[in-house]
């Protein structure tokens, strides 16, 4: 989508990554929550999960073995860390291309909110 800002993160127009393959990329948060958060955001643009279809299970899957894979790098793995991925509105979604956030560096309270 032309004016998605992850699309465009995603196809290398603006921002950094701190990770990229073939099916996704991560970079820092602009406004972390924590002292490590990380999106992980598909390269093709999929609004919320509930466009998702059968065919994105691999995908999705892939999101969450990057956050291990950046959880580890980022030596936060043995401590513990959140993933959260917001669907629409109401469910904290502000940014509609599907991504995944790794939170880590502090201890997560629960209810989250």
């Amino acid at each position: 989508m032309q004016d998605c800002l992850f699309c465009k993160i995603a196809d290398g127009k603006i921002g950094e990554w701190i990770y990229q393959d073939d099916q996704v990329v991560a970079f820092n948060d602009i406004t972390p929550q924590a002292p490590h958060h990380v999106l992980i955001i598909p390269r093709r643009h999929i609004t919320t999960l509930n466009d998702a279809t059968a065919n994105d299970e691999a995908l999705l899957g892939h999101l969450i073995l990057v956050a291990k894979k950046i959880a580890h790098e980022k030596q936060i793995a043995d401590t513990g860390y959140r993933l959260v991925l917001n669907c629409n509105r109401n469910g904290g979604q502000t940014m509609f291309h599907v991504h995944l956030h790794l939170l880590g560096g502090r201890n997560m309270h629960w209810p989250p909110g």
